[in-house]
């Protein structure tokens, strides 16, 4: 393997002497970082995941931006061995987009030459309905286009899935409610094959078998409020921010090399903590997440920090990549102050 050339990569104004092939320059591991099987739930977050599946209910997750909501659907999905369907909140969102989007205009265009199943796209809700049954089944058999052919290629046999509802305080504000209707139905018609529907559309009729029943994941970033009817039909939790010990165990997991209490993340840890916390003149408008925290040191590594040294008294190592932490003009300037001071040991614990 080739040694991949030195910082920096972009030398404009930095250094002399060209810049390396695009190719060369080194990247951050992603795959262990964002490995589900390495996702470090809390334990009553484990807890309210288990009363959700026992109940057949949604679970809603809030948090702030960073906490594991979205990952916890990734990680519940592994550790189940079923698929994960994600649809993401969009604010034109509407109930049906859970299940199916119409390609009415290039349906349009091949008028009676094609069959209408091929211009349907099955959405998340919608596959997790699906599947559920047997591909021949005869409840699905409308629905289902052609083998090998449109969007959605059945499994065969039925499977569970785990359905993700991301950022749901984006859409209308009927969609909550809408979805809970939905949601509890497990069933959808399609008009433009002519009503054909999956079992439970019509009362009276059976709906998805319980022991394949979608589990259904909500989060919320907490925008805006929810309706309280369909707060009461949903399981909630609010993922609290990590604190600084568990923290280090999250960030431990995720990383190859880094160990709890190493002097690199300890370091690390402190000032990070120190800007999410600042007070006074160094208040940040957006504190740094988790997520923003593992991508500061996989950088912190590959520019040649070492996990048994300090971050204290290397203040251009510090300056150089802290833009991974902070998204502000304003809080730049202001994490920049303090990181100064922090580095030169001017400053310990939260900044004045």
């Amino acid at each position: 393997m080739s040694t991949p050339p030195p910082y920096p990569w972009f030398r404009r104004g930095l250094a002399d002497g060209p810049a390396p092939q695009a190719e060369a320059i080194p990247l951050v591991d992603r795959a262990r970082s964002e490995d589900p099987a390495l996702y470090l739930p809390d334990p009553d977050l484990s807890h309210a995941v288990n009363v959700a599946l026992v109940l057949g209910m949604p679970l809603l997750l809030t948090g702030e931006p960073g906490t594991g909501k979205t990952r916890l659907a990734d990680a519940l999905a592994n550790d189940l061995a079923c698929p994960l369907h994600r649809f993401d909140t969009k604010s034109t969102s509407a109930a049906r987009d859970l299940f199916y989007t119409y390609d009415a205009l290039t349906a349009f265009k091949a008028r009676d030459a094609a069959d209408p199943r091929l211009f349907i796209r099955y959405q998340a809700l919608g596959r997790a309905i699906l599947e559920a049954f047997p591909k021949d089944s005869a409840a699905i058999q409308p629905l289902l286009p052609p083998d090998g052919q449109g969007s959605f290629t059945h499994p065969g046999a039925p499977r569970r899935a785990v359905v993700l509802i991301d950022e749901i305080d984006k859409a209308p504000r009927d969609f909550p409610n809408d979805l809970l209707t939905e949601i509890d139905r497990l069933a959808f018609r399609v008009p433009e094959l002519q009503n054909a529907g999956t079992p439970g559309s019509e009362a009276g009729e059976a709906g998805v078998p319980n022991a394949f029943r979608p589990i259904v994941i909500l989060t919320s970033n907490s925008e805006k409020g929810l309706p309280d009817p369909f707060l009461r039909r949903c399981v909630y939790y609010d993922i609290p921010f990590p604190d600084k010990a568990r923290m280090g165990e999250i960030v431990a997991r995720r990383l190859t090399g880094i160990e709890q209490g190493s002097p690199l993340l300890t370091d690390a840890l402190d000032l990070f903590y120190d800007l999410r916390h600042a007070n006074g003149h160094t208040r940040l408008v957006k504190e740094p997440s988790t997520a923003e925290l593992i991508n500061w040191i996989q950088l912190l590594v590959q520019r040649g920090a070492k996990p048994g040294q300090t971050l204290r008294g290397q203040p251009a190592l510090v300056r150089e990549t802290l833009s991974s932490l902070v998204k502000n003009k304003s809080d730049r300037r202001d994490a920049l102050a303090h990181a100064e001071k922090w580095v030169s040991g001017q400053a310990s614990g939260r900044p004045d």
